[in-house]
């Protein structure tokens, strides 16, 4: 009977907690989920399970009663799912753990509990769920309901430690042998997980969609790519594809189970391929090549590969100009580019054009030398003199260089006044070290004329040495024409003369005339003098080709080398 001064609800939790008058409430719920687990496990009903956590070796469900699920989490391999919590699963109770977990497996299959229902599932090829046993001869012990024999071969697994881990583990299997009256059964695992993965791959595939951004983990390299494991389908991301600079190994910039970023190039279906693209997720760098780049301007880059026509250069990753074999020297004619850079070095060069739309860019590195022109009037001027060896030799002349970019040649007629040179190699040979005087410079054709005999002493530089004007010297007329005669003084040293007809001669053509007193009077003073030979001397004798006379030296030009007489 119950005491009027109690509240009615608090007696009746005092007799709620009274352990002798009614049970406790872990009993009670034991005993519901014990009868709840039964119902569940005969009736096989499938249930919709929701990922609560993921942890290294199980996944944990809420299956919508008052203990959660647990799944191994190898119930997810070869079906290209990954588990992650709100994830939802159908899964079907198979039993409890020692810690009171529901065991789940993922599909609503029927376990074999009599040789009927095994001849039933051997006719229909269904799948069936067991459990490993044991490792026997050959392969492995099932419980299928009855004891069957699983091969090695049909295991889906290869080595001894897999083999282990197998023993003990529920496996969904398909009977392919069946004799009740020897009771023999043998079972396949492996085309069931075959058929598993085929049915992950395409549903991967069927939820891929091109320009998808996925993450997945290397799984493999080759030269040509990589091989991306995407949760049960594989991508391969293209060695031209990994960055918008140059790669030459995907190893270089990746590693097997490095985690990336992709973005979904290309999905073929039938040849289930995926295309995958790293460098796509990356602002294009030739969007703003035109800002950073201008023609004229300094850059530096790294030459990266060579060709005949020229060699490439990276000025940033997936920026690459070029360097035409005509823009890599202003004095010698390149034959191949290698003579001047090699792949890795790094090049200063100046832009010589940009083209966005072809993704082009124009470079030259003897721009950014500098002009060994700009100034050669300047610094050699017409009359230096220079010294410099012999870089080559043709018919024609020798080259001689200047300065570092600058050659001059000598034609073969300049290189010396004594003899006849036939061809230039007879007295020059390339290295030799040779005195020249500049004659002309042309810039624009980039053309310097020299001559090694204007700088080489001759017997003319010695006979000017050794006279003066006025010296009365010994002479052959060679020629004599107009007025004027060629007169040899040497060998090899000519001069000119003035020939005057004699102030006698001239007054003995006149006819006579009459005589004044002042006239008179100053051809008397003449001829005391001895300007004017007197009436009655000899006469001077005509100039004539082979004379040998004496001249007085009117002119001497010691620069420009000449000399000019008159006769003595």
């Amino acid at each position: 009977m119950s005491n009027p001064n109690i509240p009615e609800s608090q007696s009746n939790s005092e007799s709620q907690l009274d352990p002798e008058s009614s049970e406790s409430f872990g009993d009670l719920l034991s005993q519901f989920e014990q009868s709840h687990s039964h119902k569940i496990e005969n009736g096989s009903r499938q249930l919709e399970g929701t990922v609560v956590t993921v942890s290294a070796e199980s996944v944990l469900l809420d299956i919508g009663y008052k203990t959660e699920g647990i799944l191994p989490l190898t119930a997810f391999e070869g079906t290209g799912e990954t588990p992650k919590p709100g994830d939802k699963f159908p899964v079907t109770v198979k039993g409890r753990d020692p810690e009171g977990y529901y065991e789940l497996t993922r599909f609503k299959i029927a376990r074999p509990t009599d040789w009927t229902s095994l001849e039933r599932a051997f006719a229909e090829k269904s799948t069936i769920v067991g459990t490993v046993t044991g490792l026997i001869k050959g392969g492995f012990s099932v419980d299928v309901g009855v004891r069957a024999f699983m091969p090695a071969s049909r295991s889906g697994v290869r080595d001894a430690a897999e083999m282990e881990k197998l023993v003990e583990q529920e496996i969904r299997c398909r009977v392919i042998k069946l004799d009740t009256a020897e009771e023999d059964v043998v079972v396949d695992r492996r085309v069931v997980a075959e058929e598993e993965e085929r049915a992950g791959k395409e549903r991967k595939y069927s939820e891929l969609k091109e320009g998808d951004i996925v993450t997945g983990t290397i799984r493999t390299l080759a030269e040509y790519g990589a091989f991306v494991e995407l949760g049960g389908v594989d991508g391969l991301l293209h060695v031209s594809d990994i960055s918008w600079g140059r790669v030459n190994q995907p190893a270089d910039v990746l590693s097997v189970g490095q985690e990336i970023e992709a973005k979904v190039l290309k999905i073929d279906i039938e040849k289930q391929r995926i295309s995958l693209g790293m460098k796509q997720l990356q602002p294009h760098p030739w969007d703003s090549v035109a800002e950073k780049y201008r023609t004229g301007e300094r850059v530096r880059g790294t030459v990266t590969r060579i060709a005949d026509f020229g060699a490439f250069v990276e000025l940033e990753p997936g920026i690459e100009g070029l360097i035409h074999i005509s823009e890599m020297s202003w004095v010698k004619r390149v034959r191949t580019p290698s003579d001047v850079v090699k792949p890795g070095d790094t090049v200063e060069v100046v832009v010589l054009g940009v083209n966005v739309g072809e993704q082009r860019i124009s470079l030259g590195l003897k721009q950014a030398l500098g002009d060994p022109w700009a100034d050669v009037a300047k610094r050699f001027p017409a009359g230096t003199a220079i010294a410099g060896g012999v870089t080559s030799i043709t018919k024609f002349g020798a080259f001689v260089q200047l300065a570092e970019g600058v050659e001059g040649m000598v034609h073969v007629s300049e290189i010396s006044a004594e003899k006849r040179i036939n061809h230039p190699q007879d007295v020059l040979k390339v290295g030799q070290s040779v005195k020249a005087q500049v004659l002309a410079v042309d810039t624009e054709r980039r053309l310097l004329r020299l001559s090694m005999k204007q700088l080489v002493p001759t017997s003319l530089d010695e006979y000017i040495a050794e006279h003066k004007q006025g010296d009365v010297v010994t002479g052959r007329i060679i020629e004599e024409s107009a007025g004027q005669a060629r007169v040899e003084l040497g060998e090899g040293i000519h001069a000119m003369c003035r020939i005057t007809v004699p102030a006698s001669a001239e007054e003995e053509a006149k006819p006579e005339a009459k005589a004044d007193l002042s006239s008179l009077s100053s051809m008397l003073q003449a001829r005391w003098k001895g300007s004017t030979p007197a009436r009655g001397a000899p006469k001077p004798e005509a100039v004539h080709a082979g004379q040998i006379r004496s001249f007085r030296i009117a002119m001497l030009d010691r620069e420009a080398k000449k000399i000019e007489l008159e006769l003595a």
